[in-house]
């Protein structure tokens, strides 16, 4: 079998676009995700009964459904509600919330890490709820979850590609208009490959390193 890796190089550019557009799609999805996620826990935790059964229902119904089927939902079925976003921002929307139902567990794992004695300490200082939240636990609940957070990063990354279910032009959506006007699908798949698995791979590795700087003492765990 013989490889022809100009179809590949004739369409650098549409690769190229492909890959920004996965980073921005990552970077704004993994944002909301996060906030959403910081969100969700707090209210999973909130002494008031209707937001813990909101932020509970979220997450499950999230977590038990198909991603798929919630980028449809947000692109095709929002819109008979006057909710109408181009593809792009629809699929941010998917996958933010996708991801921040599992970061809402992440999040509240973290949280639930803290020992209630700091908490009792930092309160008889004179700490406000949120000055307790801010300087207590916050900080050390995100020292506790930095793994996963990477994980979910990842997730976010790879998660992206499915939004070409909805023509966006991400990369692996890019592959797809390359592989049709050539019909080289080993070799567009084999860059796409290796381009998803050095973008992951080095985000997660840039903040293992970030990590060890801005958590020295779980460094020497």
């Amino acid at each position: 079998m013989l490889f022809d890796w100009s179809s590949v190089t004739r369409y650098l550019d549409l690769i190229e676009q492909g890959l920004f557009l996965t980073i921005q799609i990552s970077v704004v999805a993994f944002s909301g995700a996060f906030a959403l996620g910081l969100v969700g826990a707090l209210a999973r935790r909130s002494r008031l009964l209707p937001l813990r059964l909101i932020a509970a229902t979220y997450v499950e119904v999230l977590r038990n459904t198909p991603c798929m089927l919630q980028i449809f939902v947000v692109y095709f079925a929002l819109p008979s509600f006057g909710l109408k976003f181009d593809n792009v921002v629809a699929g941010e929307i998917a996958l933010a919330l996708n991801v921040g139902a599992y970061m809402t567990e992440v999040f509240r794992a973290g949280i639930q890490s803290i020992s209630s004695g700091q908490i009792e300490a930092a309160a008889s200082l004179g700490l406000s709820g949120t000055q307790i939240f801010r300087h207590v636990v916050f900080p050390q609940a995100i020292q506790n979850i930095y793994p996963p957070l990477i994980n979910m990063v990842t997730i976010t990354i790879l998660g992206s590609s499915l939004l070409t279910a909805i023509a966006v032009p991400e990369l692996l959506g890019s592959a797809l208009v390359i592989q049709s006007r050539t019909f080289r699908t080993i070799e567009i798949f084999a860059v796409v490959t290796g381009i998803y698995f050095v973008l992951t791979f080095g985000t997660s590795t840039l903040m293992n390193l970030l990590g060890r700087r801005l958590f020295p003492a779980r460094a020497r765990l």
